[in-house]
Formats: structure tokens, C-alpha cells, sequence
């Protein structure tokens, strides 16, 4: 009787080791998977530009930024609802004639709540 019991433990055991072997060899066999596949989705892409082929600075030197003022664009009063053709389609603005940028005055904190001495 007592034999019994220790084949039982002993089966137990074996698929208790057998379990988390077969899981690993799941997992690495996900991990080869996926490696070759990604391999094939690379194969399938267009391959990288040389150092030849980079994109090069334009012959007049870098760009520089344009800064551009822009002024509210007044919707103009009707008594009627305006159609969409009838405003203006460019974000409510236009470019501003005045090119001279506003500046902040000497006592001005430029922004509201950011702990300046504000206008006296």
C-alpha cells in the first residue's frame, strides 16, 4: 500500500517538471517565430538610402524661419445666418500689414499669473 503512494507522488512530480518545460518551449518557439518573422516583413521593405542619397542643404544655405504676424479676420454682422462661403476660410486671420512685432513693456510680466510686477 504505501508503495502505491510513492508512484503516485512520483507521477506527480514528473508532469509537475513536464508542465513549465513544454511552456518554455512554447515561448522560445513564439520567440523564433517572431523573429523570423519579422525577417520577412524587413525583406519586403525598401531598402535604406545610402550616405549618397541623404538629403543635402540647399545651395543658398539653411532654411531660416519666416515669421509671419497674423491679425483677427472680423466676421462682418448680418442679420441673417452666415453661410460657410460667406467666411472666410483661412482660420479666422490674414496676414497683418504692420510687420513690426508687439512687444511686452518694461513693467509687463508678458503673461498672465506668471508671478511679474504686471503693468503700474
Amino acid at each position: 500500500m504505501n508503495m502505491e503512494w510513492t508512484d503516485i507522488a512520483a507521477e506527480r512530480s514528473v508532469l509537475g517538471g513536464i508542465a513549465p518545460f513544454l511552456a518554455g518551449v512554447v515561448v522560445v518557439a513564439m520567440l523564433i517565430g517572431a523573429l523570423w518573422l519579422g525577417a520577412r516583413v524587413r525583406a519586403r521593405e525598401p531598402r535604406r538610402p545610402r550616405p549618397d542619397e541623404q538629403p543635402r542643404i540647399p545651395e543658398g544655405g539653411p532654411v531660416h524661419e519666416e515669421r509671419l504676424l497674423r491679425e483677427p479676420d472680423e466676421i462682418p454682422r448680418s442679420d441673417r445666418r452666415l453661410t460657410p462661403y460667406e467666411v472666410h476660410g483661412n482660420q479666422g486671420t490674414r496676414p497683418s500689414p504692420d510687420k513690426k512685432r508687439p512687444r511686452w513693456g518694461k513693467n509687463s510680466s508678458g503673461g498672465f499669473g506668471s508671478g511679474g510686477l504686471g503693468a503700474h
